[in-house]
């Protein structure tokens, strides 16, 4: 007997369920066994729900999969039956479901399948033009033009910049490196003529994605050689960044003398990571050694290789998108020597968060071409990780250097508890 469903679309007929065909490949993966790959998936965008990626049934491997006895019901979509993984663990229960008999509102997702993220690992695959098949974590946080876009500030002033707002994502707080790259920017475009030479930043108070925040330049030396600008960054009249930016005409070498680059596997032997990734941005770990499993022991380094699909442009912007992903490796690689620590405890158990950065740009590097960001936590304590970083060409030039100072802390309460879902908790 058919579940009878009472429709909650009079009641609210402003709430959003939108349908959109998916011009990736998608992918579901329990281990290294793939459950589902269809390039004719639709994303489901739902009011107060995080974004759905539904399958063909055809396109899902059933040998791998029970049906289970559970059902919910939505007012919005019907009711839903599940299915269990027949190899796995407890947390393979009622990972795949289905609306049957949708409601004629979302009448499209009938003969779909959506899976939960929590026990499987849903990925949209990009083809580039060389062939590789790049993989990005679904949901989406958005792709290399966003971020280029986000990054790219708007001049507002002869010193004032806008950095546009990009909207709700599941963790809705600015990453550190984006700030870093959006003032190195700022400052190229006031000090027009002159390279940024190092940026060095103090994230004060964490900023949200969903308004713009103020660039406020002040050039404290406009020197022939040497320049030296403070940028200051607002979210609601509130400050959320202060930078200290280094800029000069340039010289040709009076010496020179390089640190070699690390003895490590190039990308091709890397292990491609979509946790990070977006389409337009490939990133490949070294050994998969950013792990989320606690119980992995290693090394306090994490080895990883990047590169971006298109050209940004002027140098400017390969210099802020390399600086923009400085701050993702330092809190993994101090977490890494410690067993029942990893980056799944991240904003749930732990309480985490870049606090201080500084990068120092030596060469010029192309970010279409490989990167290898060599990393390397030093110290770890007193709530405290320090890091250092390199930045290598693939042919061995020093194109950047970095230094870490990330915070890492025992919430006195869990999130919820204080009034934060954990994927927002700083």
């Amino acid at each position: 007997m058919t579940q009878q469903v009472e429709s909650a679309w009079p009641r609210f007929p402003d709430y959003r369920v939108e349908l959109v065909p998916c011009s990736l490949t998608g992918q579901v993966w329990a281990g290294e066994v793939l459950l589902a790959e269809s390039d004719a998936c639709i994303i489901v965008t739902e009011t107060d729900h995080v974004d759905r990626l539904y399958f063909p049934e055809s396109a899902v491997k059933w040998e791998h999969f029970a049906e289970s006895d559970h059902t919910t019901v939505c007012p919005f979509k019907g009711v839903a039956t599940y299915w269990n993984l027949t190899e796995a663990e407890s947390d393979g229960r009622n990972v795949a479901w289905s609306y049957r008999e949708p409601l004629k509102e979302v009448a499209g997702i009938a003969g779909y399948v959506s899976f939960y993220h929590r026990a499987v690992r849903v990925v949209l695959v990009e083809e580039w033009e060389d062939g590789s098949k790049v993989p990005a974590g679904f949901p989406l946080w958005g792709d290399a033009a966003e971020l280029l876009r986000l990054i790219d500030v708007e001049q507002a002033g002869a010193t004032r910049f806008i950095g546009p707002a990009h909207g709700p994502t599941r963790r809705d707080v600015v990453e550190g490196g984006q700030f870093a790259a959006q003032a190195i920017v700022a400052t190229t475009k006031v000090l027009s003529g002159q390279r940024v030479t190092s940026a060095s930043m103090i994230f004060s108070k964490a900023a949200s994605f969903t308004a713009p925040v103020d660039l406020a330049v002040e050039v404290l030396r406009k020197g022939r050689t040497f320049s030296t600008a403070e940028v200051r960054i607002s979210q609601h009249d509130n400050l959320r960044c202060v930078a200290l930016l280094l800029a000069d005409s340039g010289s040709p070498d009076v010496i020179r003398d390089v640190e070699a680059m690390p003895d490590v596997p190039g990308p091709e032997a890397a292990v491609p990571f979509a946790g990070f990734s977006m389409p337009g941005r490939e990133l490949r770990i070294v050994d998969g050694a950013y792990d989320p499993d606690p119980n992995r022991v290693g090394p306090p380094a994490i080895n990883a290789w990047t590169r971006f699909r298109h050209d940004p442009g002027a140098s400017h912007l390969h210099q802020a998108l390399l600086a923009q992903s400085t701050t993702h490796w330092t809190i993994a690689a101090g977490m890494l020597p410690h067993r029942g620590f990893g980056e799944a405890r991240a904003h749930r158990t732990l309480s985490t968060g870049i606090m201080q950065s500084t990068i120092a740009f030596h060469d010029d590097a192309d970010v279409t071409d490989w990167l290898l960001y060599a990393n390397r936590a030093i110290w770890a304590g007193r709530g405290l990780v320090q890091g250092v970083g390199r930045v290598f060409t693939r042919d061995g030039r020093l194109a950047a250097s970095y230094t870490v100072q990330a915070m890492i802390r025992e919430f006195d309460r869990e999130p919820a508890a204080m009034g934060h879902d954990s994927s927002t908790a700083m």
